[in-house]
């Protein structure tokens, strides 16, 4: 293994180390679900796929059998799942929010909904 390939492979496990770390501080410090989501599924996404590419390299350049196809499998298996799990999370959240039904607009703002004729009442 040569020197190139070793700060490769250095950098990149510095890199994912790095995504792993953040997207664990976004888990743990983000107020609610769908902010809490966002940090693991983007963030440790990447990071673990820079760990796999990191390994795939390493494991590439010690065995004569050439790539390692192991890593590149489990990374383009993670790059599929990560998105569509952390999709269907997403709307199950949505989903059991109360007041989900209509646009939903007012209740992320902060603005109560108004409920049928109550505009109608005389002040």
């Amino acid at each position: 293994m040569n020197s190139a390939s070793e700060a490769l492979v250095a950098g990149l496990l510095v890199v994912g180390a790095l995504f792993v770390l953040l997207g664990s501080i976004g888990l743990a410090r983000l107020p609610d679900f769908l902010t809490r989501l966002h940090g693991p599924t983007k963030a440790t996404t990447l990071g673990v796929g820079a760990l796999l590419l990191a390994s795939a390299i390493f494991f590439s350049a010690h065995e004569s059998h050439g790539i390692s196809l192991h890593e590149l499998a489990i990374l383009v298996f993670l790059f599929i799942t990560a998105p569509v799990t952390a999709h269907l999370l997403a709307k199950a959240a949505l989903h059991r929010q109360p007041g989900a039904e209509g646009s939903g607009q007012g209740e992320a703002a902060g603005q109560e909904r108004s409920t049928p004729g109550e505009d109608d009442r005389p002040s």
